[in-house]
């Protein structure tokens, strides 16, 4: 049985709080806090394990401030390498410029633990709100959100249960539609090519929804191969000889993301093969990078610019209006972009012509 997440406070929590759950005097939790004065390694310990389990955090603005809040919003994002998010970004700054609000960027490197650190900093000054990747995140991160007595809206996956607000497209959805589209244009010998998923939820959402939909269609994946670290044009291509090396009469290769796949394009036309004929490929996000390409990758584009901007509103109209949160659930439909890697539905091997639709 799932137990629910207790109903977010209507009020920020305080140093009350955290001594009636600990037992101890507000002076003496303000010491352990603020890690000055004499307090016993056992006070000590039992004040941080009640502040991090009601999610407290100290506030760091000065006290003729201290019942107020600033006029940032944390963004938090796993990645600034990652082409994905500076759209995002832009999208949530195209809105907050018309506000008095100002995004302040975090990034949690896909560590949860870090994640936490991140979180606890942009929290102790008191934002006006938080803009944060994922839906998956620590106990103690968890706890912190419910407890910030903020809008939150979390952004890029739909598929869990938000803190808040959620904004953007389902990742297990997306990976089945577009097994349906590899699975209507012939393919049947399909390798898959990511990131190791433990902690990159939304791929790992996205290859449960892909494989899901090839077994319904009676397909199986052959083989894959997974990697860790920055995505990149040299990993897709040292990722698409290993994979083809093993198994060379693959007919279609999807990646779980568009710069691998732009890489293992590049490593096809180098070797002369014949995409989207003998071989066809697809990734994910459809980032502007692939309009440079000699051939344009099939992709799915999920709106992260739009994404970014839906998040924004919902934060700026919270602010406005005095609200702690809105508890909205914006739903955004990804879209194929077939490219010239993709064949249409019942093709042949023979081949296609750029851009015809799927």
């Amino acid at each position: 049985m799932t137990i629910a997440d207790p109903p977010r406070p209507r009020r920020p929590l305080t140093l009350r709080d955290v001594s009636e759950a600990s037992g101890v005097s507000e002076m003496t939790v303000s010491r352990v806090l603020r890690q000055s004065g004499d307090v016993s390694e056992k006070t000590r310990l039992r004040v941080l394990e009640a502040a991090k389990r009601l999610g407290y955090v100290p506030n760091k603005i000065a006290g003729g401030l201290a019942s107020q809040r600033v006029n940032l919003v944390g963004v938090i994002i796993p990645s600034l390498s990652n082409l994905v998010f500076p759209e995002v970004l832009a999208g949530i700054n195209e809105v907050f410029e018309a506000t008095p609000l100002q995004p302040v960027v975090g990034v949690s490197r896909y560590e949860p633990q870090h994640e936490e650190r991140v979180l606890y900093e942009m929290l102790s000054w008191r934002p006006s709100g938080l803009i944060l990747a994922g839906l998956e995140h620590s106990d103690a991160s968890r706890a912190m959100l419910r407890a910030a007595g903020i809008p939150i809206v979390e952004i890029m996956d739909l598929d869990g249960e938000p803190v808040d607000s959620v904004v953007g497209i389902s990742h297990r959805r997306a990976g089945a539609e577009m097994a349906r589209a590899i699975a209507a244009a012939g393919y049947r010998r399909i390798g898959f090519l990511g990131t190791k998923m433990p902690m990159d939820h939304r791929a790992r959402k996205r290859f449960e929804g892909f494989t899901g939909a090839l077994a319904r269609a009676g397909i199986e994946v052959v083989d894959h191969e997974f990697y860790s670290g920055g995505s990149g044009l040299a990993k897709g291509r040292e990722m698409t000889r290993a994979l083809l090396d093993r198994v060379p009469d693959l007919d279609f290769l999807y990646y779980s993301n568009d710069m691998i796949a732009s890489g293992g394009l590049l490593y096809c036309l180098e070797k002369g093969i014949d995409v989207p004929g003998t071989l066809g490929l697809a990734g994910f996000n459809g980032i502007e990078l692939l309009d440079g390409l000699p051939l344009r990758p099939a992709t799915m584009d999920i709106g992260r610019r739009e994404i970014g901007r839906r998040s924004a509103r919902i934060i700026a109209d919270c602010v406005e209006r005095g609200l702690v949160g809105a508890g909205e659930r914006v739903a955004l439909i990804p879209r194929i972009e077939p490219g010239d890697t993709l064949r249409s539905p019942g093709g042949s091997r023979g081949g296609q012509a750029p851009g015809d639709p799927v």
